[in-house]
Formats: structure tokens, sequence, C-alpha cells
């Protein structure tokens, strides 16, 4: 696979967005919930993202890919380059495009439960980790914002996606927003990239 097709990108963002929906019909019951705290709650405890020293050595040496209108930046290895720069998308790619950093940003009402629906993104991750589809979730801490992180596991097909992801809300200008960070690769790229992407996820800086 050359790379990832934007409609698939799409599609499973599409998915994440239907279950967001539910939640905006949904009452808020605290303040937390609305977003009024710099980081996604959720229901259980965070690891800190610490870079192990193999994922740490995948980007030694790397350059930054910066999303400055959404103050967002992350390292990456000095071989990748910036293939999409936009108000809500932000994408960088491996040479061969075997490998993609993709993040988008969906703004939220003030009113929308963000505690509610962090938490139904890490159950329905630990849901698809029970039928084989996810094999890591977990809340994962990167520069001081909460968030769930998750990684399929391998396809079936080895020119099928995979990804590691990690979502979280944040207030940012005053704005709530789901952050949605994806590393994707095909199954049979995957563990040659693995180190690289834990390397650039645990590597973000992000203001909220």
């Amino acid at each position: 696979m050359k790379y990832i097709p934007i409609g698939l990108v799409l599609v499973f963002a599409l998915s994440f967005c239907n279950l967001s929906e539910k939640f905006k019909h949904g009452k808020s019951s605290s303040g937390s919930e609305s977003g009024s705290s710099s980081s996604s709650s959720g229901g259980g405890s965070a690891e800190k993202g610490v870079a192990t020293p193999a994922q740490a050595a995948a980007i030694a040496g790397g350059k930054d890919a910066k999303w400055d209108r959404q103050g967002m930046s992350w390292t990456v290895p000095a071989s990748w380059k910036e293939t999409e720069n936009e108000s809500k998308q932000f994408m960088w790619s491996a040479p061969s495009s075997s490998a993609n950093l993709i993040v988008s940003i969906s703004p939220m009402d003030e009113s929308f439960p963000a505690e509610s629906s962090i938490q139904a993104f890490y159950d329905q991750a630990k849901s698809r980790a029970k039928n084989g589809e996810v094999d890591e979730v977990k809340w994962v801490e990167i520069d001081g914002l909460k968030g769930v992180q998750f990684r399929e596991a391998n396809p079936e097909k080895p020119d099928d996606s995979r990804r590691l992801q990690w979502m979280a809300y944040r207030k940012f200008t005053g704005q709530l927003q789901l952050v949605n960070l994806m590393l994707a690769s095909n199954g049979k790229d995957f563990p040659a990239q693995q180190d690289a992407m834990y390397g650039i996820l645990y590597s973000m800086k992000i203001t909220h």
C-alpha cells in the first residue's frame, strides 16, 4: 500500500463522529463534562506517554512537524514529509507513504459532554479488543493531556490498514475540540514502523 486513501480516513473518522453525535443530545451533568477542564478526564487513571529507548531512537535526529494554527508539534523521522496542513487536518508521511501521521480536529459545542464521550471511546475500544480487533487499550497522558490510546490488531490481509490511535478533548482558544490522532500503516509494514510511530506520538507538544 503506497498511501492511506483519504476516503478510508474519512470513513474511519465518521464512525467516531457518529458515536459523538449521540452525546450532543445528552445532558452535561457538570462543568468538567462540558469541557471546562484542560484535559479529558474519563474513568481511569492514565499512564504517562513516554517513549522507550527504541522508540526514542527511531525519531532521533528527526525534524519538527509543526501545526502552528492548532498549537501542536511532533518530532518525526528526518525522511518524513508534510503532505497536508489545513485548519482541521494535518498529515505527514514516510517517503514510501507506507506510514502516516494523521491528525484531525473536530470543534464541539460548549455544552458537549466531553467526559462521557471520551469514556465511550474507551469503552468502544475495549469492546473491539474483546472481538479481537484491537490488541492494546489504555488511558495515556501526553504533554499533560489525558486521552484514550489504542492499537488495532494485525489485519488478516497484509495490505490492509493498521492504526495506532490517541483521542482526547481539549480547550483551545476558547473552543472545545476533539483531537483525533492516528499513526497508520499497512499491516505488513507496521512492525518496522511501530517504534517510530510510538516515538512520534509521545513526542507531541499540545497547547491546552
